[in-house]
């Protein structure tokens, strides 16, 4: 006779003791992920530091870091740890966040490639973000410094460090330059 496994929600999950070890939420089993090497915390912190800058002067958004979670699927629950998200004011209003995860999803989510990463694994994530309701998900890719965004059911978009890179679907007019993410 088999013991079903119990599954857990993202409320409680939310609330397990820290053990040290980083972990994900999937499909209601927690499983362990690697910690990143300083190399992807310091591209996460240019992230927040050009999309804040951007922010700051057009005050329409948070930008949230630390692989704070996001809920991609529900019964049974899933919270990954994004990089980097961005939530409009539409969606979570100016001020401090609640506690928990937020019930509604953020427009951009920023994963940074570590040179461990499989293609096929950032890939079945960004599909998971999208099919989650997330609007555009970009990929950073330190080598060979490129950005690849994905959006709905558009072609994935791929920018090189001598180009710019444009959100348009959730940042207007922002523009930053690419190689600028990796110096």
């Amino acid at each position: 006779m088999t013991v079903a496994e119990a599954l857990l929600t993202a409320e409680e999950y939310r609330l397990l003791p820290d053990n040290g070890q980083r972990t994900e939420l999937v499909r209601g089993r927690v499983v362990p992920v690697n910690v990143p090497a300083p190399r992807h915390g310091q591209i996460c912190g240019k992230i927040v530091r050009i999309l804040g800058a951007y922010l700051d002067g057009q005050d329409v958004g948070h930008v949230v870091c630390n692989d704070s979670g996001v809920l991609t699927e529900r019964d049974p629950d899933t919270a990954r740890g994004a990089d980097v998200v961005f939530y409009s004011y539409a969606r979570v209003p100016p001020g401090p966040f609640p506690e928990g995860y937020l019930p509604v999803l953020p427009e951009l989510v920023f994963e940074v490639r570590s040179p461990t990463d499989r293609w096929r694994a950032v890939l079945a994530k960004v599909v998971e973000y999208l099919n989650a309701g997330v609007d555009v998900v970009c990929v950073l890719d330190p080598v060979p410094q490129t950005a690849h965004v994905f959006s709905g059911d558009h072609p994935a978009r791929v920018y090189t460090a001598e180009q710019e890179l444009a959100l348009p679907e959730v940042l207007g007019d922002f523009r930053a330059a690419v190689a600028r993410f990796f110096d």
